[in-house]
């Protein structure tokens, strides 16, 4: 009679055993959260199991806790150390301002990797019979090895599907990108224009234009948003388009101008990022550049007679302040065959392996010596010469050089 007892005891636990697995599994193919998923563990082990006190932690950057009962309320930190869990035998937790200890350190396993451990407290050896947690450890064992692998995967295809919707936002920005900047430049009578641009990541925050206004007047600047990625590509997108609809139905005040497009960067990006921005105008009947720097590296021009000269009349970058304070508008005669050159700063703050910055001293002779060059071989130049410079050192910015001969 006692031995037909044990043996349906022995039958019911293994159906039990059987369908709690299958519940599991079951929860895991419906795509439940882990939060219902740690709920259905929990009240396996401890309403069916009798396992009064618990704690597990799985491998993530560190060790993590991922559900604990039994014990006083309070946070455990992650443990950053696997060591912890093997070199005691008797592990103690400060859970809030409370101790807790833990008889048993049950380590889960995958492809022999451990990926998680159960911390247990209730092994009582005063007890009679068999503790419930050594009668049922291989269960245990088996049960938590699916829930952690369950939710590891899980967690995997969540950052798989991020990186999946981060990649197509890029490429989004990036096709947005290149449709902004001007695809043809002009190369005639009157100007000669070639720019480059290479963003440090798949998307950048550097903008250039050249837009001819009206026979004798064009619009031309270069522009840099603090910070790379998606955020500043979208921030300059924006700030390109209000640029062009301002020049579109009116010639103003430059000063104006740019106090108009700091209203924009300011109600746009709320202080969050700002813009550095180079824009002039030229008039080719009257050969005066007229211009304001806000913030922006000053770009170069140089002439046939070796004369240059950075233009760094302006104010401060464009969304720092609510109102720029005093703006100053340069104005400078162009003689003919005269080169600009605008560029941003991830091309004279690139560094060697001595960390040295290429600088602008050393563009300003590159200019000069290679003078006569056409404009886009000018370009290719100059960025050789960087690549000599930075030698294996990687590039840490986004670079655009806008490079532009008047006739």
């Amino acid at each position: 009679m006692a031995q037909s007892s044990r043996l349906a005891e022995k039958v019911k636990q293994r159906d039990f055993k059987l369908n709690a697995l299958l519940e599991i599994t079951a929860a895991i193919n419906d795509n439940r959260s882990v939060s219902d998923l740690l709920s259905l563990y929990e009240r396996i082990l401890r309403d069916q199991l009798d396992i009064g006190k618990l704690t597990l932690f799985a491998k993530e950057d560190s060790w993590r806790c991922l559900l604990k009962y039994g014990i006083e309320d309070g946070e455990i930190h992650d443990i950053s150390d696997e060591t912890f869990f093997q070199a005691q035998k008797n592990i103690t937790l400060i859970s809030g301002s409370h101790q807790e200890s833990f008889d048993l350190t049950i380590p889960i396993l995958q492809n022999e990797v451990t990926i998680a451990y159960l911390l247990v407290g209730d092994v009582d050896e005063n007890e009679k019979g068999i503790s419930p947690v050594i009668k049922h450890m291989k269960f245990i064992q088996t049960i938590t090895n699916v829930l952690v692998v369950a939710i590891q995967n899980r967690k995997l295809q969540e950052e798989n599907i991020r990186q999946e919707r981060v990649k197509k936002e890029l490429e989004l920005a990036a096709e947005m990108q290149a449709i902004l900047l001007p695809h043809q430049l002009p190369d005639n009578d009157r100007y000669e224009v070639s720019a480059y641009y290479k963003a440090h990541q798949q998307v950048g925050g550097d903008y250039y234009d050249f837009l001819e206004l009206n026979d004798d007047h064009v619009m031309l600047c270069m522009a840099d948003v603090s910070g790379k990625g998606v955020s500043a590509a979208f921030l300059m997108a924006n700030f390109q388009a209000y640029l062009r609809s301002i020049f579109a139905y009116r010639n103003g005040d430059l000063v104006e101008i740019v106090r108009e497009l700091n209203d924009r960067v300011m109600e746009t990006a709320m202080g969050e990022k700002y813009i550095t921005l180079f824009l002039g105008v030229y008039s080719r009947s009257r050969r005066i550049l007229n211009y304001v720097n806000c913030g922006h590296n000053p770009p170069v021009i140089a002439d046939r007679n070796g004369y240059t000269q950075e233009l760094k009349l302006g104010t401060i970058g464009l969304g720092m302040f609510d109102k720029l304070p005093k703006v100053v508008e340069g104005e400078i005669k162009l003689e003919p065959e005269t080169i600009l050159v605008c560029f941003t700063d991830g091309l004279v703050e690139t560094e060697n392996g001595e960390h040295e910055q290429y600088g602008t001293p050393r563009l300003e002779k590159l200019i000069l010596s290679y003078f006569q060059d056409r404009m886009t071989d000018l370009n290719d130049t100059i960025l050789q010469s960087l690549n000599e410079f930075r030698g294996q050192e990687p590039y840490n910015d986004d670079i655009a050089i806008l490079s532009c001969r008047f006739h």
